[in-house]
């Protein structure tokens, strides 16, 4: 209610007592703030008063009046008039705050039920639900499971509810004839009113509510293998069938109930099973009638095994198919000739019977079907790790993940608490061979299970990061937040902190073998998972501290055994403060290169980095065990303690060296000083801290696919360093002060730029000019440089050796021995010419004169 109501109606309030006799004011007064609090309750703002509050605005007796100080009179007491009218309107302010606070009345709430089209729901599950059709015999063996699972609690307490039927099994039978697959199972069956329940009511498992009625026996829970969650897996039969027929009978009932539903329709039928034929002890029978298009693909007995060995292959109760056998039977061959019959006079003469005729047997082939059993392989990950023999772990992994060669190592674990799951990992014996899996694009290697039921064996990143997709185990938990499909593991915390356990087992176990006596086993597992630890240390920042100590690198003193980070920090002298590297193509390449002199003059150790991501790799750590890696083909390197006041003197010495030089090479380098790196050679070309180096800009320009645009803007700058104490420095330190424009002097400074361009790593500008510049030094070197100008002297060939064949033969480059049948007294044939000789490989012996 708005002000401007509440107003009007005070001064209806206020006329109202004026005009009423005294007796009859307290009685309208009751009326009006009744007609208020009636109003005031479409008033949402309004707030309600207490009791005790609300009270002492109402009359107390009939006839009886009261002032706003609370004291009630008589109806006759007499009062003045202006005493009467101030104390009504004190009055109608209490009254108008008394409406305002009334309490709003609640209007009357219907409720409605959800609807929903039968149809529709059903189309979306069988259409929308499943991303493929060969699920639907993961949820019916599920649903089977189940069911033996339910019969095997209650025969606990119920042991005769075993009696018909002792077997507690599945099979699994394809008519190809007929177009139907059928799945039989011995468990609790179903009765009437539980097929209307369980079959009727789409969403409704009958797992479940078995589930918590036993919620309350932590007993029956600990030994829990119930599958099913959500009601929907039994319509995928609907993906390949057109009409879905379930017979069964409870293990406690007498009679067999049959359910019937076909595809796009919305109504069942459930009648009694009169057929003797089709009687059964206990169970249920589900029989599909396939589609036209999944006929032939689903009545393949060898199609239904696969699906069988891939989705239910650890089920705890047996599985048997129906399949096509092979066998060799011995038959009578009525095509060979029978052996001639004995003379019967003979016979008789000899006192005896004549031979019956000998049948000869042959052998042939049959094909029969029979049951076969499927499931032989044990969910070991479920026994204790005591009770299995270490062959039996190497021999689960060659037969789920189909290798041939055994682990490197192998975890199994059980991990307990705010998530629960069972986990067996192994470490492959070698690489993949597909090009996908070594870049973990496409990986199948870690299969999700649940309850021993296979869900799906690509997550992309869910379980385990990409650098470690190399790892192949099994996940069996009942925890995980699945969708209702079963198929897509949905992101939340469970899924987050089972991530990180078996990130963190997967460590341990690599650090294990790292660890052992054996060192060729971690060899095998570097030589091929090297790139998968090394992206680790670039995409996992948080596990650096578990991903380098597994790192391997050749070192300057070690080129032939790779080292460890921790070795390499015992190694360390005492004054050295950083992990020096160098990055190139061959371990022989970074031996050579200049930015090693002085490192090597004070017996420092230099890893050798010639995998292509090793650079960005310890780029990515920055430090280990606070010690920094350090690029030694980097600007100001620091290799400790040096003589502050002899440096000085050399800087003062070269200032005008260096600038001469960088006036001479202009843009090509940033800037020009003295280097701490170099001892035997002249000058070497670094780069900048926060760019390529001359390896990496090497790498970047051989990608296929690179952008060539950030080449200028990610290459670093160029620094030359010369070396003080080289004779070539010292004589273009003289050169510089004495004959600065004289053009040799600056055609060796260019020279010198494009030589240590060459041997810092980085390629040649222009090849040709920098060649043609070594051609024209050696020229000089020879002191020919007429030759260089085109007077060049004429080359004679030396003429070939005259061999006498009369003292014998003994060998000689381009010359042919005599023929055999040639004697002493023939004379010797004139020697070949130069343009008959034939030089042949054969024909080089110990005694070439060339070789001489």
């Amino acid at each position: 209610m708005n002000s401007c109501s509440r107003k009007a109606l005070s001064v209806t309030l206020l006329r109202t007592m004026a005009v009423s006799p005294a007796a009859t004011s307290v009685r309208s007064l009751s009326t009006a703030t009744a007609a208020l609090a009636l109003r005031s309750n479409a008033d949402k703002g309004a707030k309600s008063v207490p009791l005790q509050k609300r009270s002492q605005f109402l009359p107390l007796a009939h006839g009886s009046r009261f002032l706003s100080s609370g004291r009630a009179i008589a109806g006759n007491v007499g009062f003045t008039s202006e005493e009467r009218r101030a104390d009504w309107n004190r009055m109608s302010v209490r009254a108008e705050a008394t409406v305002a606070e009334a309490p709003p009345a609640e209007p009357a709430a219907e409720k409605f039920q959800y609807q929903a089209e039968v149809s529709r729901l059903m189309d979306l599950i069988v259409n929308s639900l499943y991303s493929h059709k060969e699920v639907f015999l993961r949820e019916l063996v599920s649903n089977a499971s189940d069911a033996l699972d339910k019969l095997r609690f209650l025969s606990v307490t119920e042991p005769s509810l075993l009696d018909p039927n002792p077997n507690l099994e599945i099979r699994i039978k394809a008519d190809q004839e007929k177009g139907t697959v059928t799945i039989i199972d011995s468990g609790v069956g179903m009765t009437r009113q539980e097929l209307v329940d369980s079959l009727g009511t789409i969403a409704q498992s009958g797992t479940a509510k078995f589930f918590s009625a036993i919620k309350e026996n932590k007993a029956a829970l600990g030994d829990n293998n119930l599958i099913g969650q959500f009601g929907v897996g039994f319509y995928s039969a609907f993906l390949v069938a057109n009409r879905v027929t379930v017979s069964t009978r409870h293990s406690k009932s007498d009679k067999q109930w049959v359910w019937e539903g076909e595809a796009n329709e919305n109504d069942y039928s459930v009648y009694e099973e009169t057929d003797p034929d089709k009687l059964i002890p206990r169970g249920t029978v589900v029989t599909l009638t396939l589609k036209a298009d999944d006929k032939f693909e689903y009545t393949d007995p060898v199609r239904i095994l696969n699906l069988v060995k891939n989705y239910s292959q650890f089920i705890s109760f047996p599985i048997y198919t129906w399949q096509e056998k092979t066998v060799e039977k011995e038959v009578e061959d009525t095509e060979a000739s029978e052996a001639p019959p004995a003379d019967p006079a003979s016979a008789a003469i000899e006192g005896g019977e004549a031979p019956a005729p000998q049948k000869k047997m042959k052998t042939i082939t049959q094909k029969v079907y029979d049951w076969e059993l499927i499931n032989e392989t044990k969910p070991i990950w479920m026994r204790s790790q005591k009770e299995i023999d270490p062959e039996e772990y190497k021999e689960f992994f060659k037969t789920t993940f189909k290798e041939f060669l055994p682990p490197l190592g192998y975890s199994h674990f059980t991990t307990e608490g705010e998530v629960e799951f069972r986990s067996l990992l192994y470490v492959p014996g070698m690489a993949p061979l597909s090009h996908e899996e070594n870049q973990g694009l496409k990986t199948k290697n870690i299969r999700l299970y649940v309850k021993r039921v296979f869900i799906s064996d690509s997550f992309e990143g869910d379980l385990f990061p990409r650098y470690l997709s190399f790892i192949k185990g099994i996940v069996d938990s009942n925890d995980l937040p699945l969708n209702v499909s079963r198929e897509i593991l949905q992101e939340s915390r469970i899924v987050r902190i089972m991530k990180k356990r078996l990130v963190r087992k997967s460590f341990d176990l690599l650090d294990e073998i790292a660890n052992r006596e054996k060192k060729e086993d971690y060899k095998i597992f570097w030589t091929c998972f090297s790139k998968n630890i090394k992206l680790g240390c670039i995409e996992d920042a948080n596990n650096h501290k578990r991903l380098a100590p597994l790192l391997r690198f050749f070192s300057s003193k070690n080129e032939e055994e790779m080292t460890n980070l921790d070795d390499y920090i015992r190694n360390m002298k005492p004054e050295q403060n950083a992990i020096y590297f160098i990055a190139a193509d061959t371990v022989k390449s970074c031996k050579s290169a200049p930015f090693l002199e002085q490192l090597l003059a004070r017996d420092y150790e230099v890893l050798f980095l010639v995998d292509p991501i090793d650079e960005v790799a310890l780029t990515s750590l920055q430090s280990y065990k606070e010690k920094k890696f350090v690029d030694i083909s980097k600007e100001d390197l620091d290799l400790g303690a040096a003589d502050e006041a002899k440096e000085q003197e050399i800087e003062r010495e070269f200032t005008y060296c260096c600038d001469w030089i960088k006036q001479i090479l202009g843009e090509k380098v940033a800037s020009v000083g003295i280097s701490n790196r170099l001892s035997t050679s002249p000058c070497v070309l670094v780069t900048g801290k926060h760019g390529w180096s001359a390896n990496m800009e090497r790498i970047m320009k051989a990608q296929a696919l690179g952008d060539t645009s950030q080449l200028d803007y990610m290459r670093g700058k160029r620094i030359l360093e010369i070396n003080p104490q080289h004779p070539i420095i010292a004589s273009l330190n003289e050169a510089c002060k004495s004959s600065p424009h004289d053009t040799r002097a600056q055609e060796i400074v260019e020279l010198l730029y494009e030589t240590a361009h060459v041997s810092s790593g980085f390629t040649p500008d222009n090849a040709s000019e920098f060649g043609a510049r070594i051609y024209d030094m050696i020229g000089v070197a020879l002191g020919g440089r007429q030759v260089l100008s085109g007077q060049e002297e004429e080359y004679s060939a030396p003429s070939a050796p005259q061999v006498d064949y009369s003292q014998g033969y003994s060998g000689g480059y381009g010359v042919s021995p005599p023929p055999p049948e040639a004697s002493a007294a023939t004379p010797p044939p004139p020697p070949a010419t130069e343009a008959e000789v034939v030089v042949e490989p054969s024909e080089v012996r110990e005694g070439d004169p060339w070789k001489s």
